[in-house]
């Protein structure tokens, strides 16, 4: 078996077992006393670019939508979704880090530890998936979307503890959204790198749910209850 063979092998065990590895994953709010898991009560599969406190469908969560109306798209279906997942990927991860580069100026001293750990993370996160966009030739957005912006100047506008609480919310809500979409894209992915890209990221994602639930437990604050997990949204839509 050659290397790319063996590769090919490794990613598609590790998506097989993916939905295993995700019910085994503790809830990372489970003991944090915040009241509750941090999943948001949302529309997990909107479509459109949005990430606002709302927790408004996210563009990153448009290909797992089109997969649920339309079916299995094919191989050439799927590789169109992998490019608009990863363009989607990419504005929000731009928005992560920016809202918390300002939370690193604005927030208590439990926002700017977390803010600064997401902008790390999510900094390389982008780099990593602007590499697996250069190889599918996918043109990334260079700013952020109107309702991150509107989120942004909303969030410049507030301190304190209006602050501190608008961005753990916002947060959680766009970390489990997105985490949704990439546990879709994960299982369907039709490029081997951005399936590889996509669980390594669903994890260290995973480990930032369990940061903000922290954080939202140290400023006293109450995350919103979570969504259904995936399996139990597939299971709803049929």
């Amino acid at each position: 078996m050659n290397r790319k063979h063996m590769c090919g092998a490794v990613i598609a065990a590790a998506v097989l077992l993916l939905p295993a590895v995700l019910a085994a994953q503790t809830d990372p709010n489970a003991n944090s006393g915040a009241g509750g898991s941090p999943f948001p009560q949302a529309q997990p599969q909107q479509q459109g670019s949005q990430q606002g406190s709302q927790a408004n469908g996210t563009q990153a969560g448009q290909p797992s939508s089109m997969r649920d109306s339309l079916g299995a798209p094919g191989q050439m279906g799927q590789q169109i979704l992998d490019k608009q997942f990863v363009r989607a990927a990419a504005e929000n991860g731009m928005a992560d880090v920016k809202l918390g580069s300002l939370a690193v100026e604005k927030g208590g001293p439990d926002v700017k530890e977390l803010a600064q750990k997401l902008v790390d993370d999510h900094t390389a996160m982008n780099k990593e998936m602007d590499t697996v966009a250069d190889t599918l030739g996918v043109m990334l957005p260079k700013k952020l979307n109107k309702e991150a912006q509107a989120e942004y100047e909303k969030l410049n506008g507030l301190s304190g503890k209006d602050f501190d609480t608008e961005y753990l919310t916002y947060t959680v809500k766009a970390h489990w959204q997105t985490r949704h979409s990439y546990y879709m894209e994960a299982t369907a992915a039709a490029d081997p790198d951005l399936q590889s890209q996509v669980i390594k990221d669903m994890e260290t994602m995973h480990e930032h749910l369990g940061l903000i639930s922290k954080a939202a437990k140290a400023e006293g604050i109450t995350l919103p209850p979570r969504p259904p997990r995936p399996a139990a949204a597939n299971a709803a839509n049929k």
